[in-house]
């Protein structure tokens, strides 16, 4: 028999849209948005990952796997929603999902305090070897922690070590402490009110490390929208980027241990450093997995060239 004309002129039923194919619709959207993308991710494709994988409850180690499951129209909402919170607020995926990852850890992150990115994460899983014995390694001090999460990826990477978490931000300490709970270090890691060395009460270290602000007023005016949702003060550094950074170099040696080290990130600010103090062995790290702008000394090289160092910023 045939069929009636009516049900043989009807469309087919609409394949389910998979979380493959929503992932491919909202990197689309992005990349047609042109969005800056610099916080934790580099492309659309990552970004809209971040955004699709919090809203559907997924994790990021089973992809691919997922990519072929079915979305609801529940799912693809909450999806929508948020790609196009990204767009409209260009606020970085991280502030949206209140989570970023950093030396595989996880970390709550919200506008009190810079998304995590520093490729400093890969100095610490390596557990700054070469240029540190591990086992030598007792006390670690995190200047400027934000987020805490270079303090307590320390404390996972140095099990019998004390950490030293400290920041001028108390919003950011507020941030840090949930952190620290978080990742039950409350023993271990602690959260300190201090700008740059003050209030650590002579206190020496075998690693000082540091994500400073280090934005020079020029390239701070030339920033992307999605920068102006971090808080200005773990940006901005004065005219050149220097304040921060010349304030740790003058002070550092007095809070290390002998064969101690500092690293130091400085980004987009290496060369003007560089150029300030040209007499000073900066060892400029590198990374696998791509960043720069890192610099290590040893207490010995600061003990040197004090004199150098102590020069006031002109």
């Amino acid at each position: 028999m045939r069929s009636p004309p009516h049900t043989r002129s009807l469309p087919r039923k609409p394949s389910a849209l998979t979380v493959g194919a929503l992932l491919t619709r909202s990197a689309r959207r992005l990349a047609r948005a042109r969005l800056s993308f610099g916080h934790g991710t580099d492309n659309p494709v990552d970004e809209a990952a971040a955004l699709l994988f919090h809203a559907l409850g997924l994790d990021h180690e089973d992809a691919p796997a997922v990519y072929a499951r079915p979305v609801t129209a529940a799912e693809r909402r909450r999806v929508e929603h948020l790609v196009e919170r990204r767009i409209r607020e260009r606020r970085p995926a991280a502030y949206l999902t209140r989570r970023m990852w950093f030396a595989g850890l996880e970390f709550y992150v919200d506008e009190r305090v810079l998304v995590p990115r520093s490729p400093i994460a890969e100095l610490i899983v390596a557990s700054f070897q070469p240029w540190i014995e591990p086992a030598r390694v007792k006390r670690v001090l995190d200047i400027g922690t934000g987020s805490g999460c270079i303090a307590i990826a320390c404390a996972c990477a140095f099990p019998r070590a004390r950490i030293d978490a400290s920041d001028i931000s108390v919003p950011a300490l507020a941030v840090a402490r949930r952190n620290i709970r978080r990742h039950r270090l409350v023993g271990r890691v602690m959260a300190i009110r201090a700008d740059l060395f003050s209030g650590l009460h002579g206190r020496r270290y075998d690693i000082i490390v540091s994500n400073p602000p280090y934005v020079g007023a020029r390239e701070l005016k030339a920033l992307p929208a999605e920068y102006l949702h971090e808080p200005a003060m773990a940006l901005a550094s004065g005219r050149e980027g220097l304040d921060a950074a010349s304030k740790i170099l003058r002070g550092a040696a007095r809070h290390l241990k002998p064969g101690g080290i500092l690293v130091v990130e400085v980004g987009n600010t290496q060369r003007v450093l560089e150029r300030r103090y040209p007499t000073v062995p900066f060892t400029w790290l590198e990374f696998e997995r791509g960043g720069g702008g890192v610099f290590l000394l040893t207490r010995e090289q600061l003990v040197v060239h004090a004199a150098a160092l102590a020069a006031p910023l002109e």
